[in-house]
Protein backbone atom coordinates (compact mmCIF):
# COMPACT_ATOMS: atom_id res chain seq x y z
CA UNK A 1 0.00 0.00 0.00
CA UNK A 2 3.01 2.19 -0.05
CA UNK A 3 2.94 5.35 -2.11
CA UNK A 4 6.69 5.49 -2.42
CA UNK A 5 9.59 3.60 -0.93
CA UNK A 6 12.83 5.46 -0.34
CA UNK A 7 16.11 3.52 -0.45
CA UNK A 8 17.77 4.41 2.87
CA UNK A 9 21.43 5.22 2.34
CA UNK A 10 22.46 4.02 5.75
CA UNK A 11 21.03 0.54 5.19
CA UNK A 12 22.66 0.37 1.77
CA UNK A 13 26.02 1.26 3.25
CA UNK A 14 25.60 -1.29 5.99
CA UNK A 15 25.21 -3.89 3.28
CA UNK A 16 21.95 -5.55 4.13
CA UNK A 17 18.44 -5.32 2.78
CA UNK A 18 15.25 -5.17 4.81
CA UNK A 19 12.14 -6.54 3.14
CA UNK A 20 9.27 -4.15 2.45
CA UNK A 21 5.56 -4.87 2.33
CA UNK A 22 4.97 -7.99 0.24
CA UNK A 23 8.62 -8.21 -0.72
CA UNK A 24 11.64 -10.52 -0.69
CA UNK A 25 12.49 -13.15 1.94
CA UNK A 26 13.64 -12.31 5.43
CA UNK A 27 16.38 -14.23 7.21
CA UNK A 28 13.69 -16.16 9.06
CA UNK A 29 13.27 -19.69 7.77
CA UNK A 30 10.75 -22.10 9.20
CA UNK A 31 7.80 -20.32 10.77
CA UNK A 32 5.96 -22.21 13.49
CA UNK A 33 2.23 -22.78 13.26
CA UNK A 34 -0.19 -20.53 15.08
CA UNK A 35 -0.03 -20.63 18.85
CA UNK A 36 -3.52 -19.66 19.93
CA UNK A 37 -4.14 -19.07 23.59
CA UNK A 38 -7.29 -18.59 25.57
CA UNK A 39 -10.89 -19.58 24.97
CA UNK A 40 -11.62 -17.81 21.70
CA UNK A 41 -15.38 -18.00 21.98
CA UNK A 42 -15.39 -16.97 25.63
CA UNK A 43 -13.33 -13.82 25.15
CA UNK A 44 -15.06 -10.80 26.59
CA UNK A 45 -14.78 -7.65 24.54
CA UNK A 46 -15.35 -4.34 26.28
CA UNK A 47 -16.32 -1.25 24.38
CA UNK A 48 -13.72 1.53 24.79
CA UNK A 49 -14.73 4.70 26.56
CA UNK A 50 -15.73 7.19 23.90
CA UNK A 51 -14.84 10.82 24.27
CA UNK A 52 -17.73 12.03 22.14
CA UNK A 53 -21.17 10.80 21.22
CA UNK A 54 -21.10 8.93 17.91
CA UNK A 55 -22.40 11.29 15.22
CA UNK A 56 -24.62 10.29 12.33
CA UNK A 57 -22.49 9.13 9.39
CA UNK A 58 -23.12 11.17 6.28
CA UNK A 59 -24.39 8.64 3.76
CA UNK A 60 -24.92 11.22 0.99
CA UNK A 61 -21.79 13.37 1.10
CA UNK A 62 -21.33 16.60 -0.81
CA UNK A 63 -19.49 15.66 -4.01
CA UNK A 64 -17.30 18.74 -3.60
CA UNK A 65 -16.24 17.59 -0.14
CA UNK A 66 -16.62 13.81 -0.24
CA UNK A 67 -13.94 13.09 2.35
CA UNK A 68 -14.21 15.64 5.15
CA UNK A 69 -10.99 16.21 7.09
CA UNK A 70 -12.08 19.51 8.60
CA UNK A 71 -14.29 18.16 11.38
CA UNK A 72 -11.73 16.24 13.48
CA UNK A 73 -14.34 15.59 16.17
CA UNK A 74 -16.37 13.54 13.68
CA UNK A 75 -13.26 12.09 12.05
CA UNK A 76 -11.88 10.58 15.26
CA UNK A 77 -15.13 9.77 17.02
CA UNK A 78 -14.83 6.60 19.06
CA UNK A 79 -11.02 6.78 19.24
CA UNK A 80 -9.85 7.01 22.89
CA UNK A 81 -7.57 9.89 23.77
CA UNK A 82 -4.89 7.49 25.01
CA UNK A 83 -4.79 5.79 21.61
CA UNK A 84 -4.54 9.13 19.82
CA UNK A 85 -1.56 10.11 21.98
CA UNK A 86 0.23 6.78 21.47
CA UNK A 87 -0.45 6.82 17.74
CA UNK A 88 0.83 10.35 17.33
CA UNK A 89 4.03 9.60 19.25
CA UNK A 90 4.68 6.30 17.45
CA UNK A 91 4.21 7.83 14.00
CA UNK A 92 6.49 10.68 15.03
CA UNK A 93 9.22 8.23 16.04
CA UNK A 94 8.78 6.29 12.80
CA UNK A 95 9.24 9.52 10.84
CA UNK A 96 12.69 10.23 12.33
CA UNK A 97 15.01 8.66 9.76
CA UNK A 98 18.18 8.31 11.88
CA UNK A 99 16.15 6.61 14.62
CA UNK A 100 14.60 4.18 12.14
CA UNK A 101 17.95 3.41 10.49
CA UNK A 102 19.58 2.82 13.85
CA UNK A 103 16.68 0.68 15.05
CA UNK A 104 16.80 -1.54 11.98
CA UNK A 105 20.56 -1.84 12.28
CA UNK A 106 20.23 -2.92 15.91
CA UNK A 107 17.51 -5.45 15.10
CA UNK A 108 19.73 -7.05 12.46
CA UNK A 109 22.90 -6.93 14.53
CA UNK A 110 24.53 -9.51 16.77
CA UNK A 111 23.38 -7.48 19.76
CA UNK A 112 20.03 -9.25 19.39
CA UNK A 113 21.82 -12.52 20.22
CA UNK A 114 22.36 -11.27 23.78
CA UNK A 115 19.34 -12.52 25.82
CA UNK A 116 19.03 -9.49 28.11
CA UNK A 117 19.48 -6.96 25.30
CA UNK A 118 17.00 -8.84 23.10
CA UNK A 119 14.41 -8.94 25.88
CA UNK A 120 14.74 -5.19 26.47
CA UNK A 121 14.47 -4.36 22.76
CA UNK A 122 11.51 -6.65 22.18
CA UNK A 123 9.78 -5.11 25.18
CA UNK A 124 10.29 -1.62 23.75
CA UNK A 125 9.07 -2.66 20.31
CA UNK A 126 6.02 -4.43 21.75
CA UNK A 127 4.90 -1.33 23.65
CA UNK A 128 5.43 1.02 20.70
CA UNK A 129 5.51 -0.14 17.08
CA UNK A 130 3.99 -3.58 17.68
CA UNK A 131 0.91 -2.28 19.49
CA UNK A 132 0.46 0.42 16.86
CA UNK A 133 0.89 -1.62 13.67
CA UNK A 134 -0.18 -5.15 14.74
CA UNK A 135 -3.44 -6.70 15.89
CA UNK A 136 -1.99 -8.98 18.56
CA UNK A 137 0.05 -12.11 19.17
CA UNK A 138 -2.79 -14.61 18.72
CA UNK A 139 -6.45 -14.82 17.76
CA UNK A 140 -7.66 -14.00 21.26
CA UNK A 141 -5.99 -10.59 21.01
CA UNK A 142 -6.96 -10.25 17.35
CA UNK A 143 -10.63 -10.66 18.30
CA UNK A 144 -10.43 -7.63 20.58
CA UNK A 145 -8.82 -5.55 17.83
CA UNK A 146 -11.34 -6.65 15.21
CA UNK A 147 -14.23 -5.93 17.59
CA UNK A 148 -12.94 -2.40 18.22
CA UNK A 149 -12.57 -1.80 14.49
CA UNK A 150 -16.06 -3.15 13.89
CA UNK A 151 -17.48 -0.86 16.58
CA UNK A 152 -15.83 2.01 14.72
CA UNK A 153 -17.33 1.05 11.37
CA UNK A 154 -14.18 -0.53 9.89
CA UNK A 155 -13.57 -4.09 8.70
CA UNK A 156 -10.50 -6.27 9.08
CA UNK A 157 -8.17 -8.09 6.71
CA UNK A 158 -6.59 -10.87 8.77
CA UNK A 159 -2.94 -11.45 7.93
CA UNK A 160 -1.05 -14.02 9.98
CA UNK A 161 2.60 -12.98 9.89
CA UNK A 162 4.06 -15.96 8.04
CA UNK A 163 6.12 -15.29 4.96
CA UNK A 164 8.62 -17.25 2.87
CA UNK A 165 8.70 -21.00 3.37
CA UNK A 166 11.84 -23.01 2.71
CA UNK A 167 10.53 -26.56 2.33
CA UNK A 168 7.34 -28.63 2.28
CA UNK A 169 7.17 -28.94 6.04
CA UNK A 170 7.11 -25.18 6.56
CA UNK A 171 4.60 -24.88 3.70
CA UNK A 172 2.30 -27.30 5.52
CA UNK A 173 2.67 -25.34 8.75
CA UNK A 174 1.77 -22.15 6.93
CA UNK A 175 -1.30 -23.75 5.37
CA UNK A 176 -2.52 -24.88 8.80
CA UNK A 177 -2.03 -21.36 10.15
CA UNK A 178 -4.04 -19.84 7.30
CA UNK A 179 -6.84 -22.38 7.77
CA UNK A 180 -6.98 -21.66 11.50
CA UNK A 181 -7.23 -17.96 10.68
CA UNK A 182 -10.13 -18.63 8.29
CA UNK A 183 -11.90 -20.79 10.88
CA UNK A 184 -11.52 -18.04 13.46
CA UNK A 185 -13.77 -15.70 11.46
CA UNK A 186 -16.86 -17.65 12.55
CA UNK A 187 -16.28 -16.40 16.12
CA UNK A 188 -15.71 -12.77 15.15
CA UNK A 189 -18.48 -10.17 15.03
CA UNK A 190 -20.71 -10.68 12.02
CA UNK A 191 -19.43 -9.01 8.82
CA UNK A 192 -16.36 -7.70 10.66
CA UNK A 193 -13.83 -9.54 8.45
CA UNK A 194 -13.52 -8.52 4.82
CA UNK A 195 -10.63 -10.85 3.85
CA UNK A 196 -8.13 -13.40 4.99
CA UNK A 197 -4.72 -12.66 3.51
CA UNK A 198 -2.49 -15.41 2.11
CA UNK A 199 1.04 -15.19 0.77
CA UNK A 200 1.68 -17.84 -1.88
CA UNK A 201 5.36 -17.80 -0.85
CA UNK A 202 4.26 -19.31 2.46
CA UNK A 203 2.67 -22.38 0.84
CA UNK A 204 4.96 -22.71 -2.20
CA UNK A 205 8.68 -22.03 -1.86
CA UNK A 206 10.07 -18.92 -3.62
CA UNK A 207 12.59 -21.15 -5.39
CA UNK A 208 9.82 -23.17 -7.04
CA UNK A 209 7.86 -20.00 -7.85
CA UNK A 210 10.96 -18.62 -9.57
CA UNK A 211 11.29 -21.80 -11.64
CA UNK A 212 7.60 -21.64 -12.58
CA UNK A 213 7.86 -17.95 -13.47
CA UNK A 214 10.83 -18.56 -15.75
CA UNK A 215 8.96 -21.32 -17.56
CA UNK A 216 5.80 -19.23 -17.88
CA UNK A 217 7.81 -16.31 -19.24
CA UNK A 218 9.47 -18.56 -21.81
CA UNK A 219 6.09 -19.96 -22.85
CA UNK A 220 4.92 -16.40 -23.42
CA UNK A 221 7.94 -15.85 -25.68
CA UNK A 222 7.43 -19.19 -27.44
CA UNK A 223 3.79 -20.43 -27.32
CA UNK A 224 4.90 -23.82 -28.68
CA UNK A 225 6.83 -24.42 -25.48
CA UNK A 226 5.09 -27.23 -23.61
CA UNK A 227 4.31 -27.00 -19.89
CA UNK A 228 2.68 -30.34 -18.98
CA UNK A 229 1.96 -29.21 -15.42
CA UNK A 230 0.13 -26.03 -16.40
CA UNK A 231 -3.52 -25.77 -15.39
CA UNK A 232 -6.18 -23.53 -16.90
CA UNK A 233 -5.47 -19.94 -15.94
CA UNK A 234 -5.91 -16.32 -17.06
CA UNK A 235 -3.40 -14.32 -19.12
CA UNK A 236 -0.32 -13.57 -17.02
CA UNK A 237 1.53 -11.15 -19.29
CA UNK A 238 0.92 -8.11 -21.46
CA UNK A 239 2.98 -6.81 -24.37
CA UNK A 240 4.69 -4.40 -21.99
CA UNK A 241 5.47 -7.02 -19.33
CA UNK A 242 9.14 -7.45 -18.37
CA UNK A 243 10.60 -10.76 -19.58
CA UNK A 244 14.31 -10.05 -19.08
CA UNK A 245 14.44 -12.25 -15.98
CA UNK A 246 14.50 -15.31 -18.26
CA UNK A 247 17.26 -14.81 -20.83
CA UNK A 248 17.60 -18.44 -21.91
CA UNK A 249 15.35 -21.45 -22.25
CA UNK A 250 14.83 -22.90 -18.76
CA UNK A 251 15.02 -26.57 -17.95
CA UNK A 252 11.66 -28.33 -17.42
CA UNK A 253 10.49 -28.93 -13.89
CA UNK A 254 11.96 -32.07 -12.40
CA UNK A 255 9.73 -34.87 -11.17
CA UNK A 256 10.34 -33.67 -7.62
CA UNK A 257 9.48 -30.07 -8.53
CA UNK A 258 6.26 -31.15 -10.25
CA UNK A 259 5.35 -33.12 -7.15
CA UNK A 260 6.02 -30.06 -4.95
CA UNK A 261 3.90 -27.92 -7.27
CA UNK A 262 1.00 -30.36 -6.96
CA UNK A 263 1.35 -30.20 -3.18
CA UNK A 264 1.23 -26.39 -3.37
CA UNK A 265 -1.95 -26.56 -5.47
CA UNK A 266 -3.50 -28.90 -2.92
CA UNK A 267 -2.64 -26.49 -0.09
CA UNK A 268 -4.26 -23.60 -1.92
CA UNK A 269 -7.26 -25.80 -2.71
CA UNK A 270 -7.76 -26.59 0.98
CA UNK A 271 -7.53 -22.89 1.81
CA UNK A 272 -10.05 -21.95 -0.91
CA UNK A 273 -12.50 -24.64 0.19
CA UNK A 274 -12.27 -23.42 3.77
CA UNK A 275 -12.92 -19.84 2.59
CA UNK A 276 -16.01 -21.00 0.71
CA UNK A 277 -17.19 -22.89 3.77
CA UNK A 278 -16.87 -19.82 5.99
CA UNK A 279 -17.92 -17.31 3.30
CA UNK A 280 -14.80 -15.15 3.63
CA UNK A 281 -12.90 -13.91 0.55
CA UNK A 282 -9.21 -14.68 0.05
CA UNK A 283 -6.74 -11.95 -0.73
CA UNK A 284 -3.41 -13.02 -2.28
CA UNK A 285 -0.50 -10.63 -1.81
CA UNK A 286 1.95 -9.66 -4.54
CA UNK A 287 5.74 -10.07 -4.63
CA UNK A 288 8.53 -8.93 -6.95
CA UNK A 289 8.55 -9.57 -10.70
CA UNK A 290 10.99 -12.49 -10.47
CA UNK A 291 8.27 -14.67 -8.93
CA UNK A 292 5.03 -12.75 -9.56
CA UNK A 293 4.05 -14.73 -12.71
CA UNK A 294 4.06 -17.92 -10.64
CA UNK A 295 1.93 -16.25 -7.96
CA UNK A 296 -0.54 -14.92 -10.54
CA UNK A 297 -0.72 -18.36 -12.12
CA UNK A 298 -1.62 -19.94 -8.77
CA UNK A 299 -4.15 -17.21 -7.95
CA UNK A 300 -5.87 -17.20 -11.34
CA UNK A 301 -6.01 -20.99 -11.58
CA UNK A 302 -7.71 -21.14 -8.19
CA UNK A 303 -10.05 -18.24 -9.08
CA UNK A 304 -11.36 -20.17 -12.08
CA UNK A 305 -12.22 -23.15 -9.88
CA UNK A 306 -13.43 -21.34 -6.76
CA UNK A 307 -15.80 -18.41 -6.68
CA UNK A 308 -19.11 -17.44 -5.18
CA UNK A 309 -22.39 -17.12 -7.05
CA UNK A 310 -22.52 -13.37 -6.48
CA UNK A 311 -18.86 -12.48 -6.90
CA UNK A 312 -15.21 -13.49 -6.64
CA UNK A 313 -13.75 -15.51 -3.82
CA UNK A 314 -10.12 -14.83 -4.72
CA UNK A 315 -8.53 -11.41 -5.16
CA UNK A 316 -5.14 -11.13 -6.86
CA UNK A 317 -2.91 -8.10 -6.36
CA UNK A 318 -1.86 -5.59 -9.02
CA UNK A 319 1.05 -3.24 -8.27
CA UNK A 320 0.45 0.06 -10.05
CA UNK A 321 4.07 1.18 -10.03
CA UNK A 322 4.73 -1.45 -12.73
CA UNK A 323 4.49 -0.08 -16.26
CA UNK A 324 2.43 -3.07 -17.41
CA UNK A 325 -0.04 -2.96 -14.51
CA UNK A 326 -3.07 -1.48 -16.29
CA UNK A 327 -2.69 -3.57 -19.45
CA UNK A 328 -2.10 -6.79 -17.52
CA UNK A 329 -5.06 -6.22 -15.21
CA UNK A 330 -7.40 -5.35 -18.09
CA UNK A 331 -6.36 -8.43 -20.10
CA UNK A 332 -6.89 -10.77 -17.14
CA UNK A 333 -10.19 -9.12 -16.23
CA UNK A 334 -11.59 -9.36 -19.76
CA UNK A 335 -10.47 -12.99 -20.10
CA UNK A 336 -12.16 -13.86 -16.81
CA UNK A 337 -15.35 -12.13 -17.92
CA UNK A 338 -15.33 -14.09 -21.18
CA UNK A 339 -15.00 -17.33 -19.19
CA UNK A 340 -17.81 -16.32 -16.85
CA UNK A 341 -15.41 -16.15 -13.90
CA UNK A 342 -15.88 -13.30 -11.40
CA UNK A 343 -12.43 -11.84 -10.73
CA UNK A 344 -11.36 -9.55 -7.92
CA UNK A 345 -8.24 -7.44 -7.61
CA UNK A 346 -6.49 -5.59 -4.84
CA UNK A 347 -4.82 -2.51 -6.27
CA UNK A 348 -1.68 -1.18 -4.57
CA UNK A 349 1.13 1.11 -5.59
CA UNK A 350 3.98 -1.32 -4.91
CA UNK A 351 6.85 -2.07 -2.57
CA UNK A 352 9.95 -3.17 -4.52
CA UNK A 353 11.18 0.02 -6.09
CA UNK A 354 14.84 -0.36 -5.13
CA UNK A 355 15.24 -4.09 -5.85
CA UNK A 356 13.34 -3.98 -9.16
CA UNK A 357 15.41 -1.09 -10.52
CA UNK A 358 18.68 -2.57 -9.31
CA UNK A 359 17.94 -5.93 -10.96
CA UNK A 360 16.93 -4.36 -14.28
CA UNK A 361 20.02 -2.13 -14.29
CA UNK A 362 22.30 -5.06 -13.51
CA UNK A 363 20.85 -7.03 -16.43
CA UNK A 364 21.08 -4.05 -18.78
CA UNK A 365 17.35 -3.37 -19.15
CA UNK A 366 15.03 -0.48 -18.41
CA UNK A 367 13.29 -0.61 -15.06
CA UNK A 368 9.77 -2.10 -15.07
CA UNK A 369 8.85 0.62 -12.57
CA UNK A 370 7.36 3.93 -13.67
CA UNK A 371 9.95 6.68 -13.96
CA UNK A 372 8.21 9.01 -11.50
CA UNK A 373 5.83 8.86 -8.57
CA UNK A 374 3.42 11.02 -10.59
CA UNK A 375 3.24 8.30 -13.26
CA UNK A 376 2.59 5.72 -10.56
CA UNK A 377 -0.22 7.87 -9.15
CA UNK A 378 -1.70 8.23 -12.65
CA UNK A 379 -1.50 4.45 -13.22
CA UNK A 380 -3.16 3.68 -9.89
CA UNK A 381 -5.96 6.16 -10.57
CA UNK A 382 -6.46 4.81 -14.10
CA UNK A 383 -6.63 1.21 -12.85
CA UNK A 384 -9.07 2.24 -10.12
CA UNK A 385 -11.28 4.05 -12.63
CA UNK A 386 -11.26 0.99 -14.91
CA UNK A 387 -12.35 -1.36 -12.13
CA UNK A 388 -14.99 1.03 -10.78
CA UNK A 389 -16.50 1.24 -14.27
CA UNK A 390 -16.38 -2.56 -14.58
CA UNK A 391 -18.23 -2.89 -11.27
CA UNK A 392 -20.80 -0.34 -12.39
CA UNK A 393 -21.37 -2.51 -15.46
CA UNK A 394 -21.95 -5.53 -13.20
CA UNK A 395 -18.60 -7.28 -13.42
CA UNK A 396 -15.68 -7.82 -11.04
CA UNK A 397 -14.67 -6.43 -7.66
CA UNK A 398 -11.79 -4.33 -6.34
CA UNK A 399 -10.04 -3.35 -3.15
CA UNK A 400 -8.38 0.04 -3.51
CA UNK A 401 -5.48 -0.20 -1.08
CA UNK A 402 -4.11 3.31 -0.88
CA UNK A 403 -2.79 5.84 1.60
CA UNK A 404 -2.93 8.60 -1.00
CA UNK A 405 -5.64 11.13 -0.23
CA UNK A 406 -6.08 12.35 -3.80
CA UNK A 407 -6.50 8.80 -5.09
CA UNK A 408 -9.09 8.19 -2.39
CA UNK A 409 -11.03 11.31 -3.35
CA UNK A 410 -10.92 10.55 -7.09
CA UNK A 411 -12.11 6.97 -6.62
CA UNK A 412 -14.83 7.99 -4.17
CA UNK A 413 -16.09 10.66 -6.57
CA UNK A 414 -16.14 8.20 -9.46
CA UNK A 415 -18.02 5.62 -7.41
CA UNK A 416 -20.66 8.15 -6.38
CA UNK A 417 -21.03 9.40 -9.96
CA UNK A 418 -21.69 5.83 -11.13
CA UNK A 419 -23.97 5.04 -8.19
CA UNK A 420 -21.93 2.18 -6.70
CA UNK A 421 -20.84 3.71 -3.40
CA UNK A 422 -22.79 1.07 -1.49
CA UNK A 423 -21.65 -1.83 -3.67
CA UNK A 424 -20.18 -4.77 -1.79
CA UNK A 425 -17.71 -5.14 -4.65
CA UNK A 426 -15.92 -1.85 -3.97
CA UNK A 427 -13.76 -1.46 -0.88
CA UNK A 428 -10.96 0.76 0.33
CA UNK A 429 -8.14 -0.43 2.55
CA UNK A 430 -5.22 0.94 4.55
CA UNK A 431 -2.60 -0.63 6.78
CA UNK A 432 -3.51 -0.91 10.44
CA UNK A 433 -2.01 2.05 12.25
CA UNK A 434 -1.50 4.14 9.11
CA UNK A 435 -3.55 6.63 7.08
CA UNK A 436 -6.15 6.79 9.86
CA UNK A 437 -7.51 10.11 8.59
CA UNK A 438 -8.22 8.64 5.16
CA UNK A 439 -9.78 5.49 6.65
CA UNK A 440 -12.08 7.44 8.93
CA UNK A 441 -12.88 9.99 6.24
CA UNK A 442 -13.94 7.33 3.75
CA UNK A 443 -15.90 5.55 6.48
CA UNK A 444 -17.76 8.73 7.34
CA UNK A 445 -18.54 9.25 3.65
CA UNK A 446 -20.32 5.88 3.67
CA UNK A 447 -17.76 3.63 1.95
CA UNK A 448 -16.62 0.18 3.02
CA UNK A 449 -13.17 0.47 4.57
CA UNK A 450 -10.86 -2.26 5.86
CA UNK A 451 -7.63 -2.22 7.82
CA UNK A 452 -4.86 -4.68 6.98
CA UNK A 453 -4.24 -6.50 10.28
CA UNK A 454 -0.97 -8.40 10.69
CA UNK A 455 -0.72 -10.56 13.79
CA UNK A 456 1.62 -13.04 15.42
CA UNK A 457 4.27 -13.22 18.17
CA UNK A 458 6.46 -10.12 18.50
CA UNK A 459 9.74 -11.81 17.57
CA UNK A 460 8.15 -13.53 14.57
CA UNK A 461 6.61 -10.36 13.18
CA UNK A 462 9.66 -8.16 13.79
CA UNK A 463 10.58 -7.84 10.13
CA UNK A 464 7.06 -6.67 9.31
CA UNK A 465 7.43 -3.94 11.92
CA UNK A 466 10.74 -2.80 10.47
CA UNK A 467 9.11 -2.55 7.04
CA UNK A 468 6.31 -0.43 8.52
CA UNK A 469 8.88 1.95 10.01
CA UNK A 470 10.79 2.14 6.73
CA UNK A 471 7.65 2.57 4.63
CA UNK A 472 6.47 5.35 6.90
CA UNK A 473 9.41 7.44 5.73
CA UNK A 474 8.31 6.85 2.16
CA UNK A 475 4.87 8.23 3.01
CA UNK A 476 5.84 11.23 5.10
CA UNK A 477 3.13 13.37 3.54
CA UNK A 478 0.37 10.99 4.67
CA UNK A 479 2.00 10.35 8.05
CA UNK A 480 2.53 14.07 8.68
CA UNK A 481 -1.07 14.74 7.69
CA UNK A 482 -2.31 12.09 10.12
CA UNK A 483 -0.19 13.49 12.93
CA UNK A 484 -1.49 16.97 12.18
CA UNK A 485 -5.11 15.76 12.36
CA UNK A 486 -4.42 13.87 15.60
CA UNK A 487 -2.79 16.90 17.22
CA UNK A 488 -5.71 19.05 16.17
CA UNK A 489 -8.19 16.63 17.75
CA UNK A 490 -6.09 16.26 20.91
CA UNK A 491 -5.97 20.03 21.22
CA UNK A 492 -9.75 20.22 20.78
CA UNK A 493 -10.31 17.58 23.46
CA UNK A 494 -7.96 19.37 25.85
CA UNK A 495 -9.87 22.60 25.40
CA UNK A 496 -13.17 20.79 26.04
CA UNK A 497 -11.76 19.15 29.17
CA UNK A 498 -10.36 22.40 30.60
CA UNK A 499 -13.20 24.72 29.67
Amino acid sequence: MANKVVCPKLLKNLGFHVRRLNSAPSPLSVVPPLSFTGDFNATTVTTPNLVDTVPQINTVPDKNNIINFDDVKELFYGVPTSKLIRSSLTLQMAAIEPMVDMGMWVMNSKLMEMPIFREVMLGFVKNTFYEHFCAGKDLTEVRRTVSKLSDGGLKAMLDYGVEHATHNESCEQSMKAFIQTIESTKSLPQSSTSFVVVKITAICTPRLLKRMSDLLRWEHKDPSFNLPWKQKTLPLFAESSPLYHTSKKPEPLTVEEERDLQLAHKRLTKICEKCLEHDVPLLIDAEDTTIQPGIDYMAYSAAIKYHKDDGPLIFGTIQAYLKDAKERMAIAKKAAEKMGVPMGFKLVRGAYMCSERELASRLGFQSPIHDSIEQTHACFNSCAEFMIEEIANGSGAVVLATHNIESGKLAATKAIDLGIKDSQKLQFAQLYGMAEGLSFGLRNAGFQVSKYLPFGPVDQIMHYLMRRAEENRGMLSTSAFDRQLMRKELSRRLKVATS
